[in-house]
């Protein structure tokens, strides 16, 4: 069982919410895990501890075997769909809406649970699991749209055969060039930063922590569990996001 947040350390970060002009929170697999969607590097039930993430995040792993791998995706699509926004995702949503300006959401997550909490501005490093792209550019340099491809698992062109994939970041991928530019410019414009979730294993989102700290933020990591950058952190709060950020984040105090 996680230790109980300090006391002290929870009032300092609350007192930090307060006065920011700028937050920036970077939210990782541990922000909707609460909601039932697996994490990822969990020992005992993250998803790579039963599956093999060199067949079902990786361009090779999806052409040897895409029907496989596009099955399987299908199957965390429908468990996504079916999962709701925690209380976690509510807090940041009501919190960027009380104040205008303040707040930017930077998420390693592919579900779209801070969208459908209500803050659609949210910058995805990962990608969306719930959209979908071509495997490769077109061949005949056309700009088809995936939805009209041929049915199939996976679905294909039906003049030139190109797959559809996951609009998601494999292993071996960059991340998406804007997404990148946009966190680490919050990252460097913030007052104080919340990790909250994160293994901290996953680069280059695990470095914002020591951009936000190196341009003179504040950082708090809120995770039930050590991380890989809890020496970036001012403060380390033990808990959830569902149990942490409400109490953090509430306005009305």
């Amino acid at each position: 069982m996680a230790e109980a947040p300090d006391p002290v350390a929870l009032a300092a970060v609350r007192a930090h919410v307060d006065a920011a002009r700028r937050v920036c929170v970077l939210t990782g697999a541990g922000m909707s895990a609460e909601s039932g969607i697996a994490t990822f590097r969990d020992p005992a039930t993250g998803l790579w501890s039963k599956f093999d993430p060199a067949v079902l995040a990786s361009v090779e792993g999806f052409r040897a075997q895409p029907q496989h791998v596009w099955d399987w995706y299908a199957q965390r699509r429908e468990g996504m769909r079916r999962a709701r926004p925690n209380a976690g995702h509510l807090a940041l949503a009501a919190f960027g809406r009380q104040r205008p300006g303040v707040l930017t959401v930077v998420t390693q997550n592919v579900d779209d649970l801070h969208q459908r909490a209500g803050w659609p501005e949210t910058i995805r490093l990962h990608g969306d699991i719930l959209a979908a792209r071509w495997l490769t550019p077109c061949p005949r340099g056309k700009a088809c749209d995936p939805a009209a491809a041929a049915v199939g698992r996976p679905p294909r062109c039906a003049e030139c055969g190109n797959l559809v994939r996951p609009d998601v970041v494999w292993f071996g991928e960059m991340l998406p060039e804007r997404a990148v530019d946009a966190a680490e410019h919050a990252a460097r414009r913030c007052d104080l930063m919340l990790v909250v979730g994160t293994s901290g294993a996953v680069w280059p989102a695990a470095g914002l922590a020591h951009t936000a700290r190196r341009a003179g933020a504040r950082v708090a990591i809120v995770n039930p569990d050590d991380s890989e950058i809890d020496d970036e952190a001012h403060w380390v709060l033990r808990g959830t996001a569902a149990t942490l950020l409400p109490p953090l984040l509430d306005t009305r105090r």
